[in-house]
């Protein structure tokens, strides 16, 4: 689904969500209220620039509309592998962009993340991720790294971590893991205005991710493990 498409099937064809090159931003009317938009499109590869847009964004938000949720629509290739971004400093960019989504969060906004075509690498870490929740549609591809680059970082041959896959969700690409893993939390189907009503109406107040991870078996150890460090 491409962005307007979504955009009028949650808002309607009166939204004004607007594309400027891959950057997305506007606003839309969900029941009478106003929710800001702001995202990426046709596979956005997150440069210097591109971070800066969504944080600047994010931050307009916060000064002009005290309160206001915020939908982050993700479609990216992760982030630009280009050695210009890298000498601006993109991991900076990157950080200040969740930082940014974070600030929003503590203000008050509820921030809903919605993967709607592609989600990779550090683009997905740090927008998504960091929103309060993120949910995604169902034919989304979400991955942080391929097989093959897995195989060259942990030098473990290509067909172990095949394998690995098909049973640990952690190896494994795709939306379907990425909700068992609870990164996720749930795909829309249907009418989607009415899975955006009711992703923004059960918000979570805390982090779930890990504690959602162990119920659905893709993550069996991290909320153990978190609990065990915070009551040390």
């Amino acid at each position: 689904m491409n962005w307007n498409d979504l955009a009028t099937a949650l808002f309607g064809a009166d939204h004004a969500v607007r594309a400027d090159g891959v950057f997305l931003s506007g606003t839309g009317q969900l029941d009478g209220r106003t929710l800001a938009v702001i995202g990426s499109t046709d596979h956005a590869a997150i440069g210097f620039d591109l971070a800066l847009r969504q944080a600047q964004a994010v931050l307009q938000v916060v000064v002009d509309a005290p309160g206001r949720p915020i939908l982050l629509l993700i479609d990216t290739q992760g982030q630009q592998l280009r050695r210009h971004d890298e000498m601006l400093g993109i991991h900076r960019a990157m950080a200040h962009l969740g930082q940014c989504i974070d600030l929003a969060r503590r203000q008050g906004h509820a921030v809903l993340g919605l993967v709607y075509d592609q989600a990779l690498s550090g683009g997905f870490i740090t927008s998504g991720l960091m929103a309060d929740a993120c949910d995604a549609l169902p034919g989304a591809e979400i991955r942080v790294m391929r097989l093959p680059a897995m195989a060259r970082i942990t030098r473990l041959p290509e067909a172990m971590l095949a394998e690995l896959s098909q049973a640990n969700p952690v190896f494994a690409p795709g939306v379907a893991n990425y909700v068992a893993m609870g990164g996720v939390r749930r795909l829309w189907q249907g009418d989607l205005t009415e899975a955006l009503r009711l992703a923004l109406a059960d918000l979570p107040a805390a982090d779930e991710r890990a504690r959602d991870g162990l119920a659905r078996g893709g993550r069996r150890l991290a909320d153990t493990v978190i609990r065990q460090v915070l009551s040390a």
